[in-house]
């Protein structure tokens, strides 16, 4: 199928905005209740959330470990492991948030950073993306977490934290889809090798 041919065809599912309520105003969330015009030319509304977008990362040591962290997620009463992220700050470079997350969450500083991939994780909802990162070069120091925030670093092979997506273990997304772009940009192009088995 050629590329215009896709793209007439993508055009003919679009929503176009006709009018936007803003309904909360959170620290975090803006939430807005949208009137749209659906491709049959009739009307429908949308409640969507305004997100800042994120960053997250996985930090690759020498020894092919990684750094994760267990912590409690409010919304779904659990503790989750995950990679390291966080929001990104009003005009702020997706590559900065991931550094700057990386050492606040474990104390890890990283001479090499790259961009794997990102994911949309609630597009039903909202408009969040979340930029996905592996770093290397690694040391650690001190975490410095916020206040409200308390975490547990948490040092596993890489190979592990790729089977506990399998067995359920991790079930937060972000942290799937890192660890999975993360695993696949390193076979590509192997900074140091890692045995994957």
């Amino acid at each position: 199928m050629s590329n215009r041919k896709r793209q007439s065809t993508a055009d003919k599912l679009v929503e176009t905005p006709r009018s936007s309520k803003h309904v909360f105003n959170g620290t975090l969330l803006q939430v807005y209740v949208d009137e749209v015009t659906l491709p049959d030319d009739t009307t429908s509304t949308r409640d969507w959330i305004k997100h800042p977008g994120a960053s997250a990362v996985v930090p690759v040591f020498d020894d092919g470990t990684v750094m994760l962290i267990k912590q409690f997620r409010y919304p779904p009463r659990k503790v989750f492991i995950e990679v390291p992220a966080g929001k990104l700050d009003s005009g702020e470079a997706p590559q900065t948030t991931a550094k700057r997350e990386l050492t606040e969450e474990t104390g890890i500083r990283c001479k090499n950073i790259q961009k794997v991939g990102s994911l949309f994780p609630a597009i039903g909802y909202a408009d969040e993306e979340i930029h996905t990162f592996v770093a290397w070069d690694l040391s650690v120091s001190d975490t410095d977490v916020d206040d409200d925030e308390f975490v547990i670093r948490h040092r596993i092979p890489f190979s592990e934290a790729l089977k506990m997506i399998h067995t359920g273990e991790i079930k937060d997304g972000k942290t799937i889809s890192a660890l999975v772009q993360a695993h696949q940009w390193w076979l590509k192009n192997e900074p140091f090798p890692i045995t994957f088995s």
